[in-house]
Order: C-alpha cells, then sequence, then structure tokens
C-alpha cells in the first residue's frame, strides 16, 4: 500500500511513455522525468522505448540513434538574456559534479556496463571558448556577461580583449588584452584562451572563455541515469515491439493507454509523452509548436601516432569551442566543437542551418527523423571544412572520418515544451529540446514533476513550458513547413569524396 505522501499525490504513474521510433524513447528528458517522478515517491513508473539503450550502454557506435545517445554534449552557462536557463544550468552542474564523486567511488561492479570500460568520468570542466567570427562582440555575447555579473559568477568569464578597444589607440589598447591575458594566466586559464591564435593569424580575436563549462560524455551520462532511475524502482521496456509505442488512446473511464507495435494496450493514471523528434508523429496536435528538425555532425579521427594532436587537443588543453554562434552580426556560423574523446575523436557540429524530413503520419504532413542517415548536405560540409580550414589548418590533411544528422525537436522559441496535451486527459508532453536540452539532465525532472502536479503556474518554468502558439511571421523556421528550403529532399548529400580537404 502507498505511504502517507504517495496516497496523497495520487497519481501514481503506469508510464511514462516515449517513443514508438528510434529517438528519444529514453533519452534525456524521458530519464530524468522517470528518475524524479521515481524519487518523488511515485511508484509503477515505466519508461518505454524501440531500441534497447541499457545493452548498448546508449553507445552510438553500437548502432542506437538518437539525440541523447552521442559521444558528448556541451554545457553551458551563457544564455543571453534567457537568465532562467543560465540558472538552471548552474544548478544542474552541481548534480553533475555530484555524479562525478559518486562514480569515482563505486567498485566497479556498482557501474553500469558502459562506465566500467574506459575513463569514468562524466563531466569535464574544461572551459567553452565563445568565439566571434567578426571584429566585434555580439549582443548576446554582452547580455551574458550582464547576467553573469548579476549572479555574481563574472569572475569565471575571461575576455580575448576589451569591447571598447576598437575606440582605443594601440597601446591602450594592447594595455587591455595583458590585463585579461594576466588575470586568466593568474588562474590557469591562459593557454585556452585562443586556443586557434586568430590574433596571432588576423590581428582580432574576440572570444570569452568561460571556465565554469564544458562538456559531458553523452552516452555514459545516459547510461548512468538510467542506472539511477532502476535503482529507484522505474522499469524499462526496450524492445524493438514491446518498446514500440505506436499510439495513444482513451479508455471508456478517461483513463490514457500507451498501444505498442507486439498488440499491447497498457492503461495509466498519466502518460508523458518525451519522444524526441518522433513527439510530434504521437501527438499531432503539436503540429506549429514543435518540429523536429537535424542538426549535422561530423568528427575528425586523431592519429594514434600523433601525440602532438592529441595532446593540443586534449580536454586538459583544449577548450569546447563555438564560432559565430548565433550572434546576429552578419557574422553568424554557427559552428561548434569538442576537445578529442579518449578515443581520438574529434566532434563538430554545424547549426546554422536545421534540416526537416516531411512524411505523411496519420494523414498529416510532419517532419520526423530519417533513420540511418549518414550523409549531411553540402552547406554543412562546407561549413564545417571552412571552420576547419580556417582555425585547425593542421587538421585539414586528415580529412573527415564520419557525419551524420542528430534529430533534435526544436519549439517555436527554442524554449522546452512540458505541459499537459489540449483535449487529452492525463497526457503531458515533454519536449522541444532545440538542441540545449541536454546539460539539464540531472535536474529537468524536478521541474516536469512539479508541472505535472498542477504546480506549473506558480514556477518560472512552468510559465516559459507551458502550451503555446505564436503569431509571429517568423517562428524558428516553423513556418516554413513542407516547402520550406531546409527540406531533406531538396538538398545535395555529400559524399565521402567531399570529406576530403
Amino acid at each position: 500500500m502507498p505511504s502517507g505522501t504517495e496516497k496523497a499525490k495520487e497519481k501514481f504513474m503506469q508510464g511514462v511513455e516515449k517513443t514508438r521510433a528510434p529517438a528519444e524513447g529514453s533519452g534525456v528528458f524521458g530519464l530524468s522525468t522517470a528518475l524524479w517522478l521515481a524519487r518523488s515517491g511515485y511508484r509503477r513508473v515505466t519508461v518505454f522505448d524501440m531500441q534497447d539503450t541499457a545493452s548498448a550502454g546508449y553507445d552510438p557506435g553500437a548502432g542506437i540513434e538518437s539525440a541523447s545517445a552521442d559521444i558528448n554534449k556541451i554545457i553551458r552557462f551563457s544564455y543571453g538574456s534567457k537568465i532562467e536557463y543560465q540558472r538552471l544550468a548552474s544548478q544542474a552542474a552541481e548534480i553533475w559534479d555530484e555524479w562525478n564523486r559518486d562514480i569515482a567511488g563505486l567498485a566497479e561492479d556498482e557501474l553500469p556496463e558502459v562506465l566500467r570500460r574506459g575513463q569514468r568520468q562524466l563531466w569535464y570542466k574544461c572551459g567553452f571558448l565563445r568565439m566571434g567570427a567578426g571584429s566585434e562582440f555580439s549582443d548576446f555575447e554582452l547580455q551574458t556577461l550582464r547576467n553573469m555579473e548579476k549572479e555574481g559568477i563574472r569572475d569565471t568569464q575571461f575576455k580575448s580583449d576589451d569591447d571598447a578597444g576598437e575606440f582605443l589607440v594601440s597601446e591602450v589598447l594592447l594595455a587591455f588584452v595583458a590585463a585579461h591575458i594576466e588575470r586568466a594566466e593568474r588562474n590557469g586559464w591562459a593557454h585556452k584562451l585562443d586556443v586557434c591564435r586568430r590574433r596571432e593569424r588576423f590581428g582580432v580575436h574576440k572570444a570569452v572563455l568561460d571556465s565554469s563549462a564544458g562538456f559531458v560524455v553523452a552516452y555514459k551520462a545516459c547510461a548512468w541515469a538510467q542506472h539511477l532511475a532502476r535503482k529507484a524502482g522505474v522499469e524499462f521496456i526496450l524492445d524493438r515491439e514491446k518498446g514500440k509505442v505506436v499510439g495513444i488512446d482513451m479508455t471508456d473511464h478517461h483513463k490514457p493507454v500507451v498501444r505498442t507495435a507486439d498488440g499491447v494496450a497498457r492503461e495509466g493514471d498519466l502518460i508523458v509523452v518525451a519522444g524526441g523528434g518522433w513527439t510530434a508523429g504521437l501527438l499531432p496536435e503539436a503540429e506549429g509548436l514543435i518540429e523536429t528538425t537535424a542538426g549535422s555532425v561530423a568528427t575528425i579521427q586523431l592519429p594514434k601516432d600523433r601525440p602532438d594532436l592529441w595532446d593540443r587537443f586534449s580536454p586538459e588543453n583544449f577548450p569546447v569551442v563555438t564560432w559565430g554562434m548565433s550572434e546576429g552580426t552578419g557574422n553568424d556560423k554557427d559552428i561548434y566543437s569538442f576537445p578529442r574523446d579518449e578515443n581520438g575523436i574529434i566532434k563538430i557540429g554545424f547549426r546554422k542551418t536545421k534540416w526537416t524530413n516531411y512524411s505523411d503520419v496519420a494523414g498529416k504532413s510532419i517532419s520526423v527523423p530519417k533513420a540511418a542517415e549518414k550523409n549531411i548536405p553540402m552547406p554543412a560540409i562546407e561549413g564545417i571544412k571552412e571552420y576547419i580550414s580556417v582555425n585547425f589548418p593542421e587538421l585539414a590533411g586528415l580529412g573527415l572520418s564520419s557525419t551524420w544528422l542528430c534529430w533534435y525537436t526544436d519549439s517555436i522559441d527554442n524554449s522546452f515544451v512540458v505541459d499537459f496535451v489540449p483535449g487529452r486527459p492525463r497526457v503531458a508532453v515533454c519536449s522541444g529540446g532545440s538542441g540545449h536540452g541536454f546539460k539539464f539532465l540531472p535536474i529537468l525532472g524536478r521541474e516536469v514533476v512539479k508541472i505535472l502536479e498542477g504546480k506549473g503556474d506558480q514556477t518560472v518554468y512552468g510559465q516559459m513550458w507551458k502550451w503555446r502558439a505564436s503569431t509571429a511571421e517568423k517562428r524558428n523556421g516553423l513556418e516554413e513547413g513542407e516547402e520550406g528550403p531546409r527540406a531533406l529532399e531538396k538538398q545535395q548529400m555529400a559524399s565521402r569524396e567531399d570529406w576530403v580537404f
């Protein structure tokens, strides 16, 4: 029988429903929700996914296709005017630190299999270099720094020079630069302030290094979160038939039902659809609010006989880097890259254009993931190769070693969507990660549970993430539809021959 606390909630979860497709069935949004529900006293929490993420350890090399099942993801706190996300990311970082400590202190047989191999560490505070592509700091960057000041963490940010520098004579500018570099040296970060030698090579380097940021090993982090959820009592149904959700219905007595590909219908008290790129396919009413889009990813494999490159691009010597990201200055490049991982892989991503793939879903044309697509469009290849040629010319001779499309779910305003679905009693949605959700894995579910318990109107995140509409002319590309220029079918896809510089 439930305890008094559990009884008071009277919302025991039978299913935390994920997706019917190779996307994020047991990805970040679903994992975090399930973990926090279980830890909040809910029973019979069940996660459905058609992929066996447990056996594969979320390893993308084992064939798991999901935005969450990735090599690595950025942990950042730079959010321009959106200070609420900055604050939530800072709270999540405290738990990332805790998870690192917990894992380091456990015996090998107490860890999920994937964490018994190689390095155990999930979260690397290697720094995050926000590098401009032009000669001035963007409004986004300046607003970010103002918010860092407001939160009392401005001292974690190291500027490459002063934004007033262009109005000063060169001697004074050099003094400003020297002062910033001296502070970075004093704190042990100077070697990461201009890793591309842009000031030496181009005479200008507008960048900010966030010493509190870095990256997490994504697939190991998901495996750890699933491990914690299982320990908390969450059940996982991970099977191509039993875990593949094909529909959500309602019983005569107003209980939601999950239908899976094996023909079984499971009734629940509440269903949370956290399906990543397949969410809109299960909830057609979300059309116009969220849209499945793909970012383009490429990798470079460092040769093992090049210790100079292994050392240069290690997390100890190299930060996460973005180039011309969301600047709004006409110099937008929207490229990001990571230090090498433990296997010598450098991952580089292109987000300037987010591709769509429209298909018929229950009579509606909806963008859905294009499974197993390993090629990326030519504009993405060209953007990635430009980034490497300009900033890391020593890597150009190696060529690219792989490419793929990473399927996200964008919302109309890049803010998450966590709310009950209009017209569907006891069915909620948890989606709209918009390419920046992973960092919140340890803490997102805390806010989701508040919303599911009807406290959304009392929290800033419940207000930000509620079901909404927009009449704006531009809605993050969602206004384009299947006739828009981002449709994959309209793109020339790159081949292996295009990987060579």
